[in-house]
């Protein structure tokens, strides 16, 4: 059997990437492992699977690319409440129309090359991460132009309308709630299936937490604290790592340079500061609670690790409702001033009770199995 597989993200904000990387390499390490089994005698033709992952800004102008992004960053890092407003109003039933026509004249003007891709890729599958390539693939199936299945995969806990296309055959998504939020949105029951958000399996994977502390130079003895600023660096971190002086505590800066800079010339001794990380398994693996902004790969992957949570500084719009749906499950906290989160973690510390509470309603919305599940739609 011949099968094309096609993964879109979209390079504004890096959870869609990260999504679809994870889904990617559980792909090819599935077909891989199936090749491998095929019983003795049988043909082994691993060509007969081709799977790619694209960036699909890579297939509009450099100035649509440009825009994309940098817009999306200059809004959340520099007048967040501007961009919640504008998601909100979009997601008016009253709007929804509008927002529909607006967005298939603006990508229509700027995706002609991401069109021919995909009518010349004849691909079987497409499965998309983000909700831009959702309304392109959408119009070209409704024109008949490509017959692809599309796969949608939310990667937040809560969900916005501009995710919905009539033309998308199977949803993924994070929880029930998630689910019942579609089912308002109008989407069939029968086209969405609850998965979880894909993750890396490098964050199911089993790990000595103290021989990992030793390797990162990192205290056995003391109770850890990650705090995870998303790929901008925002939020009051200086405030918190000084708040926080009785814990271990991690940090990660990701793009914020001169927050890394700032930081790392306090070389407080149970003060570890970093920038961009590749291994931020290994700092979830290490750590006994989580201070994060709340995106969907990184509650999912904190999840996975039953790291009891704390939220701060949200990107309003989608990264609140991520925040609305876990309250629903008893899971995280949010709203904190410095001291209340200091005081949290302080009670999570002191009491063995609390912290193994926290740690199992974790667990009712982690989903390690997620990246398989969304595979096993197609193979």
């Amino acid at each position: 059997m011949s099968m094309k597989i096609l993964i879109i993200h979209a390079s504004a904000g890096a959870g869609h990437t990260k999504a679809a990387e994870a889904l990617f390499q559980g792909i090819k390490k599935r077909l891989h492992a199936q090749f491998l089994e095929a019983p003795p005698g049988a043909q082994r033709t691993p060509l007969d699977f081709e799977v790619r992952l694209i960036d699909a800004l890579d297939y509009t102008s450099p100035l649509y690319k440009a825009f994309y992004q940098k817009s999306y960053a200059l809004m959340v890092t520099k007048c967040p409440a501007v961009w919640g407003f504008f998601f909100n109003l979009a997601d008016l039933k009253i709007l929804r129309g509008f927002v529909k026509v607006f967005r298939r004249c603006f990508n229509g003007l700027n995706t002609h090359r991401f069109l021919r891709y995909l009518k010349n890729g004849n691909f079987d599958y497409v499965i998309s991460t983000h909700f831009f390539p959702n309304e392109v693939l959408a119009h070209l199936k409704r024109e008949k132009i490509i017959s692809s299945r599309i796969i949608c995969v939310i990667t937040d806990f809560g969900v916005h309308s501009i995710w919905v296309e009539e033309a998308i055959e199977r949803y993924a998504v994070a929880c029930e709630i998630t689910q019942k939020m579609l089912r308002k949105l109008g989407v069939p029951g029968e086209k969405i299936v609850v998965t979880g958000i894909p993750t890396s399996e490098k964050f199911s994977q089993k790990r000595d937490k103290v021989a990992l502390r030793r390797k990162l130079g990192l205290r056995e003895d003391l109770f850890t604290v990650l705090v995870a600023t998303g790929s901008f660096g925002l939020g009051p971190i200086e405030k918190i790592a000084s708040a926080l002086k009785d814990f271990q505590v991690i940090v990660v800066c990701g793009h914020n340079r001169k927050l890394f800079e700032r930081l790392a010339q306090r070389r407080a001794p149970t003060l570890q500061v970093y920038g961009l990380v590749r291994n931020m398994d290994e700092l979830m693996a290490v750590s006994d609670a989580m201070l994060t902004k709340a995106g969907g790969l990184s509650i999912s992957e904190a999840l996975i690790n039953r790291l009891p949570l704390i939220f701060f500084n949200p990107i309003p719009g989608q990264e609140t409702g991520n925040i609305r749906v876990l309250k629903e499950y008893g899971i995280g906290l949010s709203d904190c001033t410095i001291p209340q989160m200091v005081e949290a973690l302080q009670a999570l510390r002191s009491s063995t009770d609390s912290l193994c509470l926290a740690q199992e309603k974790t667990q009712i919305l982690a989903k390690p199995q997620a990246a398989s599940d969304i595979i096993a739609l197609i193979l």
